[in-house]
C-alpha cells in the first residue's frame, strides 16, 4: 500500500513549539519520514504500508525581521532534502499587513472576549458621561503565513486523483482542509495527525467508517518529536544547529 504524507509545517512546528517548549531544545530538528512511518505502522490497520512519498508545505521566513529563523530555517529545510526525509518541500508565503481590531483577553474556552472600560480607566463623552460600552481598539501589525494548506490540500487531491498513492496522512489540525480531507475519504484511507496540543477541529472529525473506510486519528505527544530526530551531522556540512 502506498501512502502520501501531507504536512501543514506552519500548523506542525507551532503544535511542537507549544507542546514541547519554544525554547527546549531537542524536538525542531524532526525527521518527518521516520514519524509518519512509525506513526502509519503504529496507529493504521493498513496491509504492508509504504511511504510514497513527503511534502512538507511551508513559508520561508524573512531575513529583514528575523535572520536567525531564515539561516536556522534554511539549514532544516537543506537537512530534509538532502536526507531525504521530505520528498518535496512545497512554499507558500508570509504576508505582512496592519489589523484594527477591539482589545480582547482569552476566556476560559479559548475564545476572545472583549475588553470594556471599567474604573480605573473609563472612557467619556464630550459631557464627561462615562461610556462604559464602549470598546478599546488597538492597531498592530500582523504577519501571516498564508498558502500552506492550499499547497497540503492540493497535493493531497492531485495525488489521490491521479492514483499515486493508496492512502494519505494529512499532519494538520487546520479546519480548513475539511473539505478536501473529507473528499478524499471517499477515495482512499486517510490518517489524520493533531500535532497541537489542542482538541481536534470539528469539522476534521469524522468515522473509521466514512467511505472507503480503515481511517484513523491521531494527537502528537511530546515523545514523538523527541524520538524522531534527524542525524546531527547530515553529510559533511549540514549540521543540527546548537540551539535545536
Amino acid at each position: 500500500m502506498r501512502v502520501g504524507i501531507y504536512i501543514d509545517g506552519y500548523n506542525l512546528y507551532y503544535g511542537g513549539r507549544g507542546i514541547c517548549g519554544r525554547s527546549t531544545p531537542g524536538w525542531r530538528w524532526l525527521d518527518l519520514r521516520g514519524l509518519a512511518g512509525d506513526l502509519v505502522a503504529d496507529h493504521s490497520r493498513w496491509v504492508d504500508p509504504v511511504i510514497e512519498n513527503v511534502t512538507y508545505c511551508t513559508a520561508r521566513i524573512s531575513g529583514a525581521s528575523n535572520p536567525s529563523g531564515q539561516r536556522e530555517q534554511d539549514v532544516y529545510l537543506r537537512a530534509l532534502e538532502h536526507s531525504g526525509s521530505a520528498s518535496t518541500i512545497s512554499f507558500g508565503n508570509y504576508v505582512s499587513r496592519v489589523a484594527t481590531a477591539p482589545l480582547a483577553v482569552a476566556g476560559c474556552n479559548g475564545k476572545p472576549v472583549i475588553s470594556h472600560p471599567q474604573w480605573p480607566l473609563m472612557v467619556q463623552d464630550g459631557a464627561e458621561n462615562d461610556v462604559p460600552g464602549a470598546r478599546f481598539m488597538a492597531s498592530v501589525a500582523r504577519r501571516e503565513e498564508k498558502g500552506s494548506d492550499v499547497n497540503v490540500a492540493s497535493h493531497l487531491l492531485i495525488d489521490v486523483l491521479t492514483g499515486v498513492v493508496d492512502a494519505a496522512v494529512v499532519i494538520s489540525n487546520d479546519s480548513d482542509l475539511a473539505f478536501p480531507i473529507s473528499f478524499v475519504r471517499e477515495r482512499v484511507p486517510v490518517g489524520l495527525i493533531n500535532p497541537t496540543k489542542g482538541y481536534r477541529a470539528g469539522k476534521l472529525a469524522g468515522h473509521p467508517t466514512d467511505g472507503v473506510g480503515n481511517h484513523w486519528w491521531y494527537q502528537l505527544q511530546p515523545a514523538d518529536w523527541y524520538e524522531h530526530q534527524l542525524p546531527l551531522m547530515i553529510g559533511s556540512r549540514i549540521s543540527k544547529p546548537p540551539e535545536w
